[in-house]
């Protein structure tokens, strides 16, 4: 594939990047709705296997903040293809492991090694002309999205019909498939940074020091992330009590529930003609918040979690889209480092919000739950409502 400054990139490349997001941060996520069925294999209780979904977001918030700002110094195309070299290793591991630790520290490297997609978007920025920016990163996004919310939905089915390893052999035969297609159609990119790994480094801390536009988005993205993942964790434990006794499977499809609401939130940037983007979070922020009421007060029956669902993932969603609108208009050539403050952050803010759920679910099941994702949005919701202004007053 040629790429030159004049063409821009092409629409092949761009649905490539899009497909292959999906696929592999898909890897993340697979283990959700199967972490029942983990448990009742490895007879271990199920906070222990919650673990996995946590250590999986830690691994993914290491891996983005020690993988990604290579984006910055190496070449792209040789760093995403060592990768997935990495990636498959990691859910071989987890295909086979026979211990719980074994499944604990392959969930790690799961996480730390499908960072793929947080190298893509900076190439979709950086390779389009101005006019597609937008539209280029919003096709790359959409697929991420789906990869996020299929993926429970596949998982969860997989898992019901031949086990919950099958999943995980499937997806690192999937890998092989994507390294290929890396090789053929990727374009090689110039790296923009000269300096050493720890130089780089520094550059990621000083940035998350000196742009308050940045470090707002952040805490904005990880608490509204956490509530969301306080959600999909506890939701397969839930479930499969009565009045539901619900499989895997089922507790797999609200992914596609939540399908409706992500894809919903990929227009989002269209309302900047009628509202300013401050607005357009602060109304994303209060979307979360009125999930958690249909998840609580209608949370025994079927239409009131797919309405909680639907609506978590609509007000995450266009909150995260106009978050990275937000710190992306920062004058600055250091976009993968920009991009891994704020992801860094954004799965931080996951991992907890997994943790204290699992924790809540242990002593107070579902109302405990709720409380934890409540909390998270009204955090993110007064952090908006208190600095957001002043910011743009000191701007």
């Amino acid at each position: 594939m040629q790429m030159n400054s004049t063409n821009g990139i092409s629409r092949t490349v761009i649905w490539l990047m899009s497909v292959i997001s999906g696929l592999v941060v898909a890897n993340n996520y697979y283990n959700q709705p199967l972490l029942a069925l983990i448990s009742e294999d490895l007879h271990v209780p199920e906070s222990a296997a919650s673990k996995i979904s946590v250590l999986t977001q830690l691994g993914y918030a290491a891996g983005l903040l020690l993988i990604v700002p290579l984006g910055d110094k190496l070449f792209r195309k040789k760093l995403i293809l060592v990768d997935l070299v990495l990636v498959f290793a990691s859910l071989l591991w987890m295909t086979f492991a026979q211990e719980l630790w074994m499944l604990y520290v392959a969930s790690l490297l799961i996480g730390a090694t499908s960072v793929i997609p947080q190298l893509f978007v900076p190439i979709a920025a950086e390779l389009s002309s101005d006019k597609e920016k937008s539209s280029n990163i919003g096709i790359v996004m959409s697929g991420l999205l789906l990869g996020i919310l299929l993926s429970r939905f596949v998982g969860g089915i997989v898992g019901e019909m031949w086990g919950w390893r099958a999943m995980f052999g499937i997806a690192a035969g999937i890998m092989i498939l994507v390294w290929f297609a890396v090789y053929k159609m990727l374009p090689d990119l110039q790296p923009n940074f000269k300096g050493t790994y720890k130089e780089l480094m520094k550059s990621v801390f000083h940035l998350a020091k000196t742009q308050p536009v940045l470090r707002l988005a952040s805490f904005r993205g990880a608490m509204a992330f956490g509530s969301m993942c306080a959600l999909f964790t506890t939701l397969v434990f839930h479930m499969e009590k009565p009045p539901f006794n619900a499989g895997s499977s089922v507790v797999g499809s609200f992914g596609l529930a939540g399908a409706v609401g992500a894809l919903a939130a990929a227009k989002v940037g269209k309302l900047q003609r009628f509202l300013d983007l401050d607005r357009i979070i602060l109304y994303s922020l209060l979307i979360v918040l009125g999930s958690w009421a249909f998840t609580y007060f209608a949370g025994e029956t079927y239409w009131g979690l797919i309405v909680g669902v639907i609506l978590v993932d609509l007000g995450v969603q266009s909150s995260h889209i106009m978050n990275q609108t937000n710190y992306f208009l920062i004058k600055s050539n250091a976009v993968n480092r920009l991009n891994t403050v704020y992801m860094v952050s954004y799965f931080i803010g996951g991992s907890l919000g997994t943790w204290t759920a699992s924790v809540a679910w242990q002593y107070a099941q579902w109302s405990g739950v709720c409380a934890v994702g409540a909390t998270m949005g009204i955090l993110a919701l007064i952090a908006h409502l208190i600095f957001s202004k002043r910011i743009s007053v000191t701007n």
